[in-house]
């Protein structure tokens, strides 16, 4: 593997070239705190790498964090199966590596594009350090296909950046080595600070929504996403329902970002289209989804990354899953999981509403997912550690 030049402390050491690569929505919110901070820093070479999995969504992000990638090989196709996807991700990955000849990979979570990337690297004897590094639910097929995505990482990494106390354990007990363990917390944490400080600087980044929130002025918000491909069939469709019996109240609202997949919109369309109390809309870029976030007096979602962002807000979430590869959020009580029955979720929901102190128990808990300094360990960890990693 290429390594830095060994120099005394007197002689300037050569930059460390550091590949960062990323694909998705969540993986840019994740990665630009860390890019920001390597590129502040003059101790290391950064050339980014996003294989477009999301295109617009992806570059939303980037054009609110103000990156331009180096790479861009824009690799989604309509009805692209996974096996095709990773094939392609696998080959044109390893090219750009091939060109850069980066010191360090750098991954985030448990994509196609992070998994594919840490195996290129893996070829090429280049080490992989893992943002996010630990995360299990401990069933395959839950979620899917991230679960084992990560655990093929965590098998590849030569540093793992592990969110939470929680998280390093989990790569603890599966024998991974406990000196490349770092708990750095959640690099989302980082981004919604820094994109929460734009919008309060310039409130025309998230005005989007103003006439949602005029049209449903009194009313309390429910803000909901829902994608998982595991509830993709009946649990969408049971979602669909809950949220159908839910806008049956008349103090509430739901507004609900719906992700463009077909088997997505073809649910949630069929059930929902029409009714006063919900607003189904296109996908919202970064600071209008903060902004929905910081509105919304209950987050509903199916999502990982919501579960760590709206308890920084405040705001309790109910997480439509069976498991969770964030259990740090149940444990503080952030998050609570109801899985996809109707009738747990509109009960769920309705104890919120009707209980203050049962909302205010979830709202006060303790966010366990970082401090908004996350990148700035990891920046640390990736300057300071020596070669090679044993």
């Amino acid at each position: 593997m290429p390594t830095p030049e060994k120099t005394s402390s007197s002689q300037i050491i050569s930059p460390r070239t550091v590949l960062v690569v990323f694909g998705t929505r969540p993986e840019a919110i994740k990665m630009f705190p860390v890019i920001h901070a390597l590129k502040a820093d003059p101790r290391f070479r950064v050339v980014t790498c996003v294989s477009a999995q999301h295109r617009g969504m992806l570059d939303q992000v980037l054009q609110i964090a103000g990156i331009v990638p180096d790479h861009d090989l824009d690799l989604m196709r309509p009805d692209q199966t996974l096996d095709a996807l990773t094939a392609a991700l696998l080959v044109e990955l390893g090219k750009v590596m091939d060109v850069a000849r980066p010191d360090w990979v750098v991954v985030q979570g448990d994509t196609a594009t992070a998994m594919a990337g840490a195996l290129a690297a893996y070829y090429r004897k280049l080490p992989v350090a893992h943002v996010e590094a630990g995360l299990r639910s401990h069933n395959i097929y839950h979620p899917w296909p991230e679960e084992i995505n990560r655990k093929i990482i965590g098998t590849i990494a030569a540093l793992h950046f592990a969110p939470t106390e929680t998280s390093a354990a989990a790569l603890k007990a599966e024998n991974v080595a406990a000196h490349t363990v770092h708990v750095t917390g959640n690099t989302v944490i980082d981004a919604l600070e820094w994109v929460t400080a734009r919008i309060a600087a310039e409130p025309a980044l998230a005005a989007g929504l103003a006439d949602l929130e005029a049209r449903f002025a009194g009313k309390r918000i429910i803000g909901v996403t829902s994608h998982r491909r595991e509830n993709f069939g009946g649990g969408l469709e049971a979602i669909a329902d809950a949220i159908r019996r839910i806008a049956e109240r008349p103090d509430v609202a739901l507004i609900f970002p719906v992700h463009p997949n077909p088997n997505v919109r073809r649910v949630m369309d069929a059930a929902l289209a029409g009714l006063p109390n919900v607003a189904m809309i296109e996908p919202l870029d970064y600071p209008h989804f903060a902004r929905l976030i910081a509105i919304s007096e209950i987050m509903l979602t199916d999502s990982g990354g919501v579960q760590e962002e709206a308890p920084a807000l405040g705001k309790p979430v109910l997480v439509m899953r069976e498991t969770t590869e964030r259990p740090e959020g149940v444990v503080a009580g952030t998050a609570r999981l109801v899985g996809t029955d109707a009738d747990r979720i509109v009960s769920e929901i309705f104890t919120l509403l009707d209980d203050k102190a049962a909302y205010s128990a979830m709202a006060r808990a303790h966010n366990p997912f970082g401090d908004g300094q996350s990148a700035r360990r990891i920046v640390e960890l990736l300057a300071n550690v020596e070669y090679p990693i044993l």
